[in-house]
């Protein structure tokens, strides 16, 4: 499993605020490039996010559905992008100190072929990527806590 984290100079409630906005999703988590739909009860158990991803011509259109919902602490999301398979991604968001945040991005492949050829290049792939996912969502909670 790849586990990332970051202290975002925001509350939980701002950090939770761009995670339970799904529109914002091809913002700032890396590999989505637009998002279809977003179900209206978004982000409750249940609810599902569609979206595209990869770069055109081989975009898969898939989707991503909550799997546990914590409001501000804790978002379970199964991240479909078949044919390759999908991703358990667990986002906790922790206060820090007085206005800040620490999230934690954990995610692990848990169907398709991507599960099956897991290993250490795949764990530091997504280790990258969720890097960068936190830096972005960092600039977007950041950003609507200085418009806030």
């Amino acid at each position: 499993m790849a586990i990332v984290e970051r202290v975002i100079d925001a509350l939980p409630e701002q950090v939770w605020a761009v995670l339970a906005d799904g529109w914002t999703y091809s913002d700032w988590v890396v590999g989505t490039v637009h998002v279809r739909d977003v179900d209206d009860a978004w982000p409750r158990v249940g609810s599902r996010l569609h979206h595209k991803a990869g770069p055109w011509p081989v975009s898969l259109h898939d989707s991503s559905t909550v799997l546990a919902c914590e409001p501000p602490h804790r978002l379970v999301i199964r991240a479909g992008l078949w044919p390759a398979g999908e991703a358990v991604v667990v986002f906790t968001l922790e206060p820090v100190g007085v206005g800040a945040t620490r999230v934690r991005i954990g995610e692990d492949f848990a169907a398709g072929p991507l599960h099956w050829a897991r290993n250490k290049v795949n764990d530091l792939v997504l280790h990258q990527r969720n890097k960068e996912t936190l830096t972005r969502l960092a600039d977007i909670a950041t950003r609507q806590k200085a418009n806030g």
